[in-house]
C-alpha cells in the first residue's frame, strides 16, 4: 500500500466517524425538542426525527445529492449523480463518492430537523413527510449547489461557508420561520390582546442532555468538514467551535440575569447552540478571539430575536429561527469581517484584516439569497402541500396531544394503566 492509498483510508475513516457524530445529533434534536415541548407531544417529536432520517436519506440518495453536487452548465443545479451513478468525476477528493455522500447525507438530515422544532405540537404528520421530501430533495440541495458545488455561482463569487452557517442554519432557520408563520401559533400561546402566554417545557434536564449531544456532534459537523484526517486545521476548528459555544452560553447566563433578574435555562441552552451555529461558517478561518466575539453576539441576538417573534405573534416552540436563522446570519457575515488571510490560504481576507469590503459584500449577498430562497420555497411548498393534505392537526388532536391524537400512544405510561389492564384481564 502506497502513501496515497494509506491517506485515503485514513481520510475515509475520519469522514465516516464524523458523519456518525453528525447523525448522533439527531438524538440531540430529539431530546432537545421533546424536552422543550409539552409531555403530550414528545412522541410526535421522535416520529418527526425518524422521518428526517429515513426519508431524508432515501431522497438525498435518489436525487438530492445529484441536484447538489452533479455536473452543471450554469452553476445553479446539478444534473448528474442520481443514485450515485453517472458523471461525478468533478468531485476530486481523497475519499470515494459513497463516503462523501454519507457525510453530506448527515448534513441534509440536520437541515430538516431545524424546521421540525418550529412546527412542533401542531403540524400534520402527513404534511411534514411531504415537506421533508421537498426540503431534502430540492430546497436544500439547490442552495447547497450554489455555495458548495465546484461550479456553484456563489462559490465562484468567493462566498465562504465552511460548514454551513448559511447553507444549513440560515436556510433552515428562515424555512422554519416561514413554516411557523403559515401553520400559526399553538392554541393558547397568545392571549386575546396579543400578549404571549408561557408554555412551560416538559423536561428541561432532557432538553439540556439534547443540547450536550448536539454540542458533541458539532465537533464532527465542523472539524469533519475538512474531509481529511491529516488537515492541520482540525485542532483550530475544534477550539473555535468550543469557544464560541461557551461564549454563547455564558453570555446568555449573564444577559438573562440582567434582563429578567434570573438566569433563564431555555435561553442558556439555546445560547450554547447559537454560539455553535454562529461559528460554523468561519470556524477554520477566524481567530480564537473572534470566535468568542461571534458567540457573544449570537447569544445576545438569539435572546432578542426570541422576544421579537413573540411580540409579532409568531410561535416557535424551540427557538429554531432565533438559534439557526439569526445566529447563522451573524456567523456568515462574521467571515467577511474576521477571516484571516493566513487561514484562508492567503487568497482572501475579512474587512478587519485588510481584505476590504468585497468578501463582506459577497457574504451578505449569499446570505440573503440562501435565506430568501429557503423562506419563499418553504412558503410555496407548504401552500402546495396544503392543497393535498391539511397542514395542521384538528383542534381536538392538538388539545389531547399529538402523541395520542396522531400516533395513538403516550410518551409516558402511568403505573395505573398497567393495574387497570390486569384488572380487565381478570374480569374476562
Amino acid at each position: 500500500m502506497d502513501l496515497k492509498q494509506l491517506a485515503s483510508g485514513v481520510d475515509t475513516i475520519w469522514v465516516v466517524l464524523t458523519a456518525a457524530m453528525i447523525l448522533l445529533m439527531e438524538g440531540g434534536f430529539a431530546l432537545l425538542e421533546a424536552g422543550f415541548v409539552r409531555q403530550k407531544n414528545a412522541v410526535s417529536i421522535i416520529m418527526k426525527v425518524f422521518v428526517d432520517i429515513a426519508f431524508g436519506a432515501l431522497v438525498f440518495y435518489i436525487f438530492g445529492f445529484a441536484i447538489m453536487y452533479g455536473t452543471d452548465a450554469g452553476g445553479f443545479i446539478g444534473t448528474s449523480g442520481f443514485m450515485l451513478g453517472g458523471d461525478l468525476s468533478h468531485i476530486d477528493l481523497s475519499i470515494n463518492h459513497e463516503t462523501y455522500w454519507l457525510f453530506q447525507c448527515a448534513f441534509v438530515i440536520a437541515v430538516i430537523s431545524i424546521v421540525s422544532g418550529a412546527v412542533a405540537e401542531r403540524v400534520n404528520f402527513r404534511a411534514y413527510i411531504l415537506y421533508t421530501i421537498v426540503m431534502t430533495g430540492l430546497i436544500y440541495p439547490i442552495a447547497g449547489h450554489w455555495v458548495w458545488s465546484v461550479n456553484g455561482w456563489l462559490l465562484q463569487l468567493g462566498m465562504i461557508d465552511f460548514a454551513g452557517s448559511a447553507v444549513i442554519h440560515g436556510l433552515g432557520g428562515f424555512s422554519a420561520l416561514a413554516a411557523a408563520m403559515i401553520i400559526g401559533p399553538r392554541i393558547g400561546k397568545f392571549a386575546a390582546d396579543g400578549s404571549a402566554n408561557i408554555v412551560p417545557p416538559s423536561n428541561l434536564p432532557l432538553a439540556s442532555v439534547g443540547a450536550f449531544i448536539l454540542w458533541f456532534g458539532w465537533f464532527g459537523f465542523n472539524s469533519g468538514s475538512t474531509l481529511s484526517a491529516t488537515n492541520t486545521s482540525i485542532g483550530h476548528i475544534a477550539v473555535t467551535t468550543m469557544l464560541s459555544a461557551a461564549a454563547g452560553s455564558a453570555t446568555c447566563i449573564l444577559f438573562t440575569m440582567i434582563r429578567y433578574k434570573k438566569s433563564d435555562p431555555p435561553m442558556v441552552i439555546n445560547g450554547a447552540l447559537a454560539g455553535l451555529v454562529g461559528i460554523t461558517a468561519g470556524c477554520a478561518f477566524v481567530s480564537d478571539a473572534a470566535a468568542i466575539l461571534i458567540g457573544i453576539l449570537s447569544g445576545i441576538a438569539m435572546v432578542l430575536a426570541t422576544e421579537l417573534l413573540e411580540k409579532r405573534g409568531i410561535d416557535d416552540p424551540v427557538g429554531a429561527f432565533a438559534v439557526h436563522g439569526v445566529s447563522g446570519s451573524i456567523g456568515t457575515l462574521a467571515v467577511g469581517l474576521f477571516a484571516i488571510p493566513e487561514l484562508t490560504g492567503g487568497t482572501t481576507a475579512g474587512l478587519f484584516y485588510g481584505g476590504g469590503w468585497r468578501l463582506l459584500g459577497v457574504q451578505a449577498l449569499g446570505l440573503v439569497v440562501v435565506c430568501v430562497w429557503g423562506f419563499l420555497l418553504t412558503w410555496a411548498a407548504l401552500k402546495l402541500i396544503g392543497t393535498v393534505v391539511k397542514l395542521r392537526v384538528s383542534r381536538d388532536e392538538e388539545l389531547i396531544g399529538l402523541d395520542v391524537g396522531i400516533h395513538g400512544v403516550p410518551a409516558y405510561s402511568q403505573e395505573k394503566d398497567f393495574i387497570d389492564l390486569n384488572a380487565l384481564k381478570k374480569d374476562h
